[in-house]
């Protein structure tokens, strides 16, 4: 195996740290062709569909991919933002927000930055980079709040797969999850209480979280649980009784069962029971996107208001909230513990100086 060439070093540069904040990934723009790019790469993971190899090639070829992607386009162009896609807008602000709250708490040089697992920017790109920037130390964030094989661990399966082609490793940790992490429930609770007193409280509250096929809980993810623990987590911090909320998944995909109650269908009988007013959030998601603006925030409504419902509300993701990116702050600096000492200049001049004694160039 051919080892990637090592970026070019001078001795006495100092270490850094590097943060890579990581999220699913985006079409580069709402049309058919890009939205097909990205479907391609994004259904290829054997992580994602979990279907023999063969088959799965045939129904992504010959079915998925002819049809799809337009349909899919015209859901993008509905939420598309000025910058471009809200996943992306909004992983690039946090990034942003990020990297000067660090700045304010942490001496060591860092760099802060993102990529996507599907799409640009990848990661392979992004550790690259953060290797030429000489980072010997990067940790690896995942912004999926719950784990799950379909999604955190494939992130880590691209940047393992990156690293095993490097001849200089730099050390790296990475961030599981975060679905129990009380500032992270402190701010879904505090998004969700500054939007009630804007607009009262309704009658019922859906926490819709994306699904997965059931099949998965039964081979041992984890997914399942930790979206119930941070359903129960949250209600338990609004004092919501167990009747003024529910737990439900979003964005099925085929014929296979998947976890249930289905988002949808939840929707669509609160619709019938005239249940009155339904707000929706979404606390597996971060930042808003597709799966947010469009499926929940515009489907949703018509679901439910079909069905006979009088009010809906669909309450947005933290985004750039402070309390959220203190979070994210907090959680980055936890998993830096040990790293960030601070180098001084003698020690990099000493450092250099024994480098260009034996012989080095720079």
């Amino acid at each position: 195996m051919a080892l990637i060439p090592e970026p070019s070093y001078s001795h006495g540069t100092p270490p850094r740290i590097g943060i890579l904040l990581i999220n699913l990934g985006t079409p580069e723009a709402p049309t058919a062709p890009a939205v097909r790019t990205y479907l391609r790469e994004f259904l290829s993971d054997p992580r994602v569909v979990e279907i023999p190899r063969p088959l799965w090639w045939l129904i992504l070829n010959l079915f998925v991919l002819p049809t799809r992607p337009k349909a899919s386009a015209a859901r993008y162009a509905q939420v598309w933002m000025d910058e471009g896609s809200p996943l992306k807008v909004h992983t690039e602000r946090q990034t942003t927000m990020l990297r000067g709250y660090l700045g304010e708490r942490v001496k060591f040089p860092l760099v802060v930055d993102y990529a996507m697992r599907y799409g640009q920017p990848s990661i392979a790109a992004k550790l690259q980079k953060l290797k030429a920037q000489n980072c010997d130390r990067i940790l690896l964030l995942p912004l999926y709040p719950q784990y799950s094989a379909s999604t955190t661990a494939t992130v880590f399966d691209a940047a393992f797969a990156e690293m095993a082609q490097m001849r200089n490793m730099p050390a790296l940790r990475t961030v599981r999850h975060f679905h129990d992490h009380t500032g992270y429930i402190n701010a879904l609770a505090q998004n969700i209480r500054d939007y009630w007193m804007k607009n009262n409280r309704p009658d019922q509250l859906v926490m819709s979280f994306h699904g997965v096929p059931r099949f998965t809980l039964d081979k041992g993810d984890p997914y399942h649980c930790e979206c119930q623990k941070t359903g129960r987590l949250l209600a338990e911090a609004l004092n919501l009784k167990p009747e003024q909320y529910q737990i439900t998944f979003q964005s099925r995909f085929g014929r296979a069962e998947w976890l249930k109650p289905y988002t949808a269908e939840v929707l669509t009988r609160l619709g019938k029971q005239k249940t009155g007013r339904v707000d929706v959030v979404c606390p597996g998601f971060v930042g808003d996107c597709l799966e947010t603006l469009e499926e929940i925030a515009i489907e949703g409504k018509t679901f439910y208001l079909q069905a006979g419902g009088r009010e809906y509300h669909y309450i947005p993701c933290l985004n750039e909230r402070d309390d959220w990116i203190q979070t994210l702050t907090d959680i980055v600096l936890k998993n830096l513990l040990g790293w960030t000492l601070s180098v001084s200049e003698d020690a990099l001049d000493a450092s250099r100086t024994r480098a260009m004694g034996m012989g080095a160039k720079s």
